[in-house]
């Protein structure tokens, strides 16, 4: 049951309007978590802002994916790893990537295994990362810019995997069939 109201253009306030027209024109659709964000149009606003720099930042189609994912998976979102399973599928990146990060293993690629690693550690650890694992991302070929670009990626996903945790936000159709439950450990 969805908790907080999902918002189209018609019923958002209107400050959130032009933002889901965005939304809209960039994804065809209005995804259900913009419009439970369209709620709070600051938070909306936010939301889009980090999305778009964070695919404007140094990372690959690969790296963002792993990013995404790692946190998605790591915070349990059954909206969020869907749909960027479904993005990894529109920039063309590696079922054997998405497979891996949906079920928790490590990747074979040892530089996106090393952000993968790092990603969690800083997820799981609230920013509180050993000088060994800066130093291990490090030689993996990341530098500090990279440290800072996973933070960006991860105020990005705790809007939207906090907000679908509280809002019970259903799965966009279209990505339905990428549906996932976080396996019991």
């Amino acid at each position: 049951m969805t908790t907080l109201r999902i918002h189209n253009i018609d019923s958002a306030p209107k400050e959130s309007k032009a933002l889901l027209e965005q939304s809209l024109k960039s994804n065809g659709m209005i995804p259900g978590l913009h419009g439970v964000l369209a709620n709070a149009p600051g938070v909306l606003e936010g939301y889009q802002t980090l999305h778009k720099l964070f695919l404007e930042s140094s990372f690959n189609k690969e790296e963002l994916t792993v990013v995404w994912q790692a946190i998605n998976v790591e915070h349990a979102c059954n909206y969020c790893v869907p749909g960027h399973t479904a993005i990894a599928k529109m920039m063309k990146v590696d079922d054997a990537i998405t497979d891996a990060l949906r079920n928790e293993n490590p990747l074979e690629n040892p530089k996106l295994e090393a952000l993968r690693t790092f990603t969690l550690n800083v997820t799981r650890n609230r920013g509180h990362v050993s000088p060994e694992h800066l130093q291990a991302f490090y030689d993996a070929g990341y530098g500090e810019r990279q440290v800072l670009e996973v933070i960006l990626g991860l105020s990005q996903k705790v809007i939207s995997n906090y907000t679908n945790h509280i809002a019970n936000t259903p799965v966009d159709t279209p990505f339905q069939k990428f549906a996932w439950e976080k396996q019991k450990q």
